[in-house]
C-alpha cells in the first residue's frame, strides 16, 4: 500500500487512535521494512543509532508484550514506567498499548521521594524501572515489576492479540511539568491524543517532516503524539535520551535530520552552546511545542540550515530554516496554536500565533467572561485534543473547568486580527497594584531582545513587607562578558514600572536556576529562596 494511501486509511478510519497505529500499519500490511524508529542506546541485538524497521519495531513491541502480559498486565492496569533511555519508555508504551493496559510514564529526572508519591496517588499496579531507578526508587516502597531491560527477552509469538480500542479509553497518563510541587497526572484518551495527527494527515506533508529528531523528553505526551505521527507519515525518527544543547547539536551533525523537534528549554540550551564551526546545514524546519519560544533563539535558529522555497524558476534551497511555534502543554494534548517564523518574518512579542482548526480558543477573565481584543486575560480552550482530566484528582479536574472550557494557567491577549499573545504563566505574573502588573515571560523576552551576548534569562520577582522586588539573573552565550554592566540596557527594556521594582541584575551559572524535570524553571522554587534571604537580612 502507497504511503499517501496509508496516511488516507489512518486519518479517516474511526478506529484508529493513540494505541493502535503501529498494529494497524502492520494488519494493513504497508512497507513493513523500510527504517523507522533510531535510538541513541542499543535494543536488544540492534545497535545504538540504528534505525528499527516498522517489522523489527513490531517484534520489539510484541517479545515486551509478552513479558507484560506473563506478568498479569492486562487492559485497564495503570502501570508506572520510569526509565532514563528513550527506547525503553517508547518501547514499554507501545507494548502496553498493545495489551489495553495504561502506561503512566514518569520523568527519570523526577527525584525518588517525589516519584514515590506521585505512583501512590495513581494507584499504580507495580513500576516498571531501568537499573539505576530502581535502584534509588528501592528505599521508598514502591511495588517493583520486572526490570525493564528484561522485557525484551521474551518471545515475540506469545503477545496476545492487540487489545480493540475504542474512542475514549484511556491509553496513556503523563504528568505536568512538576514546577510547583508533585506533578499532576494527567490522564489521555485513544482518540485525544491522536486526534491533531489525524489533522495533519489530511494536509500535505510539511517540509522538514521525512527525517525527525526528537528533543522531547521520551516520557511528555508530545513524545506520544510524535512517535505516531511519524509512523503515520512514514517518516523516520531519531529520539534523544539526553536533550542537552551540545548533545542536539551532536545529534543533528551525525543523524542529518531534516527537522528538531523539542520544547523552549531545547532551544535555550543550543543558545547556550557555541554553534562556530557546527554543521547543522541539514535542518529545514525547527518544531516548539510546550512553553512558546523566545525571539532571541528564534532568530539565532533560523539563520542556520536551509529550506526549500517556491520561485519562477521552479524550487530552490535556500539559506536559512523555518521555525514553527505555539503553546501546548500536556493538559491540551498538542499545541493550540501555531505561527511559522523564518527570516523574512518579523511578528514576534511573544506572539503564539493563531489557533489550529481543532481548537477553539478564548480570553477570559476570573468570572469566566470572555474579554475583548487586548486585554490580558487567563487562556480557555476546547479541543478533541484535551485531556480527559487528572486521574484520581477531580478536584482539580473540574477546578480547570469553566463553562466547557479547559483553563490552562496562561496569560495572555489576542489582537484584532486573530493572533494570540502570551505574557506570563497566571502563578509567575505579580500584581503591582494601580492596574500594573510584572509578567515575568514577558519580562524575560524583553532583556534578551535588549542584550544580544545574553543566551537566557530569568526574572524572579517577590512580594515583601515593603513592596515588590525583582532581581534578572542572566546566563551568557559562548562570547559574553561577565563584567559587562548591561543594567541601563535592561532597566530601558523592562519599562519604568518593573524597573522601579529591579533591585539587581547578575550573571549566573547554571546550577544558580532550579529546573522541573522537563527543563522548565522552577520560579516557585526560586521565589521560596528569594523570600528566606530577603527575611534572614
Amino acid at each position: 500500500m502507497r504511503a499517501t494511501s496509508i496516511r488516507a486509511r489512518l486519518a479517516s478510519a474511526p478506529e484508529v487512535g493513540a494505541g493502535n497505529v503501529l498494529t494497524t500499519l502492520v494488519a494493513l500490511g504497508g512497507d513493513l521494512d523500510r527504517p523507522a524508529f533510531t535510538f541513541d542506546t542499543p535494543v536488544e541485538d540492534v545497535s545504538a543509532w540504528t534505525a528499527l524497521t516498522v517489522r523489527v519495531l513490531d517484534e520489539r513491541v510484541r517479545a515486551r508484550a509478552a513479558a507484560l502480559h506473563a506478568l498479569g498486565i492486562g487492559k485497564r492496569d495503570p502501570v508506572a514506567v520510569t526509565a532514563t533511555a528513550a527506547a525503553d519508555n517508547i518501547l514499554t508504551f507501545l507494548a502496553l498499548a498493545r495489551l489495553g493496559a495504561i502506561p503512566a510514564l514518569i520523568n527519570a529526572k523526577l527525584a525518588p521521594e517525589i516519584t514515590a508519591l506521585y505512583v501512590s496517588r495513581l494507584g499504580a499496579v507495580g513500576v516498571l524501572a531501568d537499573e539505576a531507578r530502581r535502584e534509588a526508587l528501592a528505599p521508598h516502597g514502591v511495588h517493583l515489576l520486572a526490570p525493564i531491560e528484561d522485557l525484551g527477552q521474551a518471545d515475540p509469538a506469545a503477545a496476545p492479540e492487540p487489545y480493540r480500542f475504542h474512542q475514549g479509553d484511556p491509553v496513556a497518563i503523563t504528568h505536568s511539568s512538576g514546577t510547583t510541587g508533585v506533578p499532576k497526572a494527567v490522564l489521555h484518551s485513544h482518540s485525544s491524543l491522536f486526534a491533531a495527527n489525524k489533522h495533519r494527515l489530511r494536509m500535505p506533508k510539511a517540509q522538514g517532516t521525512d527525517r525527525i529528531l526528537s528533543a522531547l523528553p521520551a516520557p511528555h505526551a508530545a513524545t506520544l503524539i510524535a512517535l505516531n505521527l511519524v509512523l503515520a507519515s512514514e517518516s523516520r525518527l531519531l529520539a534523544l535520551s539526553t536533550q542537552t544543547g551540545p548533545s542536539v547539536v551532536d545529534a543533528i551533525e551525525q543523524w542529518r535530520p531534516s527537522g528538531v523537534l523539542g520544547f523552549a528549554a531545547t532551544w535555550s540550551e543550543m543558545a547556550k552552546t557555541d554553534l562556530r564551526g557546527r554543521d547543522l546545514d541539514s535542518v529545514a524546519l525547527w518544531w516548539n511545542t510546550g512553553d512558546c519560544a523566545h525571539e532571541a533563539h528564534i532568530r539565532r535558529l533560523i539563520s542556520l540550515g536551509y529550506r526549500e522555497v517556491s520561485t519562477r524558476e521552479g524550487r530552490v534551497r535556500k539559506p536559512g530554516s523555518a521555525f514553527i511555534d505555539g503553546l501546548g502543554s500536556s493538559e491540551m494534548g498538542h499545541s493550540h496554536f501555531y505561527i511559522t517564523h523564518t527570516t523574512e518574518t518579523d511578528r514576534y512579542g511573544r506572539c503564539i500565533g493563531k489557533p489550529h482548526a481543532f481548537a477553539e480558543p478564548v480570553v477570559l477573565d476570573p468570572d469566566g467572561t470572555e474579554l475583548a481584543p487586548g486585554e490580558v486575560g487567563e487562556l480557555g480552550t476546547k479541543s478533541p485534543t484535551l485531556s480527559l482530566g487528572y486521574w484520581n484528582d477531580s478536584v482539580t479536574t473540574y477546578r480547570t473547568r469553566v463553562r466547557g472550557y479547559f483553563l490552562t494557567g496562561d496569560l495572555v491577549y489576542r489582537d484584532e486580527e486573530g493572533y494570540f499573545y502570551h505574557v506570563d504563566r497566571l502563578v509567575d505574573s505579580v500584581d503591582l497594584g494601580d492596574g500594573k502588573r510584572l509578567h515575568t515571560a514577558l519580562s524575560e523576552e524583553r532583556v534578551l531582545n535588549a542584550c544580544p551576548d545574553v543566551a537566557d534569562c530569568t526574572v524572579v520577582a517577590v512580594r515583601t513587607d515593603s513592596g515588590v522586588v525583582t532581581d534578572v539573573l542572566l546566563q551568557l552565550d559562548a562570547a559574553g562578558d561577565p563584567d559587562a554592566n548591561r543594567d541601563e540596557a535592561i532597566r530601558a527594556a523592562l519599562g519604568p514600572d518593573v524597573a522601579a521594582t529591579l533591585r539587581e541584575v547578575v550573571v549566573v551559572d547554571e546550577d544558580r536556576i532550579p529546573l522541573g524535570p522537563t527543563g522548565k524553571v522552577r520560579k516557585v522554587a526560586l521565589r521560596e529562596q528569594y523570600l528566606k534571604t530577603l527575611a534572614a537580612r
